[in-house]
């Protein structure tokens, strides 16, 4: 992810929202898509050198360029500029480019504690790779630690045993929170639960002579830890955001003056846009992944017919059973679930094409927007900087883990 450096006055982050807030806004058409309504490239009359080259990469390639951000980049900004350049456009395809602020640093040393393994043998490897590498990033001081949206409070029970500070953890459910204190009380550490709801007049578990972290709270809840840290003037702050879309308003509320400047309006599908990318998975999973989303559009191909209604119709999470059973089964079972009169006899075989073909579709449209989502991660966090730095904080922002470790990796750390 590319990201800013430390900003040596307030203006700076502001200055680099404003140049990502250009491109987001010029590229709409490119990335503010609902890939399964489309019928074809919405965009392929203004960029035909773009929609000549998704057409040409390779349905079994699509997953390792999607999960590779350089090698995305590298396939397709040439023919997005070649159609920049034949309308007179101008955009910063620079900013598209990808790069890493910060090489994540090592953990075992930072750990050096005698019985680590056993601290962390409940912990799942990936866990616990992202807790120690987040806890290493804690600054030193001997300020109270709050630890928002806890879970088990295992970010929490790390910053206690490694620099035996006081630990608040909060968190809504009882039994994560019952889970947690027999572990701290195991290890005798300095770490209690308060049982309560993030969103519920929390604003009095913020304190000024505090430290808040929070790592992967999601959308809402990492916003209101903000605006309570701000109002209670809480001295230190130390969150990962994450899942973006998580909000109670049906589109994106701006925190920072320069962000309400903004003519981007955010829907939460368009928040998505930063979680969007794909893993390596085993290729039995990949199977059932496309053929999962080739059968969906299939059924809608199908029900919109049926209903003589042409908008899609979203159908519930299936069982990864129901991919072994027959495509009519799967069809059928869909129809029941939204109401949908089948009027036969149906040309399954039809439909099953059909969906296949609109999987092809929005794979494409789908790997074009991916080019933009670091550059819309980078805007959101820019605008949670901006609130902090008129909110009076000085402000950093980096990463504290490599992306194999989380791709929601990004850091900001605000101090008073």
């Amino acid at each position: 992810m590319n990201m800013p450096q430390k900003n040596s006055h307030t203006s700076t982050f502001v200055a680099q929202l404003k140049q990502l807030d250009r491109l987001l806004c010029a590229s709409r058409p490119l990335w503010q898509n609902r890939s399964f309504e489309c019928k074809q490239l919405p965009w392929a009359e203004t960029f035909p050198a773009l929609a000549e080259t998704v057409w040409q990469l390779a349905d079994i390639e699509l997953d390792e360029i999607d999960a590779c951000q350089s090698r995305l980049s590298e396939l397709l900004l040439p023919s997005l500029r070649k159609d920049l350049l034949a309308k007179g456009n101008d955009w910063d395809l620079n900013l598209l480019l990808p790069s890493s602020l910060t090489t994540a640093t090592a953990i075992e040393p930072l750990l050096d504690f005698d019985d680590m393994a056993h601290f962390s043998a409940h912990i799942k490897g990936r866990k616990w790779q992202q807790i120690a590498a987040f806890s290493a990033k804690i600054p030193e001081s001997n300020l109270p630690v709050l630890e928002w949206c806890a879970g088990k409070g295992h970010l929490g029970r790390l910053i206690a045993k490694l620099n035996q500070r006081s630990v608040t953890s909060l968190e809504w459910q009882q039994n994560l929170c019952d889970a947690g204190q027999q572990f701290a009380d195991k290890w005798q550490l300095p770490q209690h639960f308060i049982c309560a709801d993030a969103f519920d007049a929390q604003q009095q578990q913020l304190k000024k002579e505090q430290l808040a972290v929070a790592l992967h709270a999601c959308g809402d809840l990492h916003v209101t830890l903000l605006k309570h840290a701000k109002q209670a003037g809480t001295k230190q702050l130390v969150i990962s955001p994450c899942c973006y879309h998580l909000i109670k308003a049906k589109s994106y509320q701006p925190l920072s003056n320069a962000a309400k400047e903004s003519e981007l309006l955010l829907s939460r599908a368009d928040l998505q846009l930063p979680l969007q990318q794909s893993t390596i998975a085993s290729e039995k999973h990949k199977q059932y992944r496309l053929q999962e989303i080739a059968w969906r559009l299939a059924f809608d191909s199908l029900q919109r017919e049926m209903r003589h209604v042409d908008e899609y119709l979203p159908v519930p999470a299936i069982k990864l059973s129901q991919l072994n059973g027959s495509f009519e089964a799967f069809c059928r079972w869909a129809a029941t679930s939204k109401q949908v009169v089948l009027n036969e006899p149906i040309d399954w075989a039809h439909y099953q094409a059909l969906g296949y073909e609109r999987q092809r579709l929005t794979r494409r449209i789908d790997i074009v927007a991916h080019l933009f989502r670091a550059v819309l991660e980078k805007w959101l966090l820019l605008d949670r900087v901006c609130y902090l730095e008129e909110s009076g904080y000085r402000v950093e922002l980096s990463e504290f883990c490599a992306n194999s470790v989380s791709p929601r990796n990004a850091l900001i750390s605000a101090f008073k």
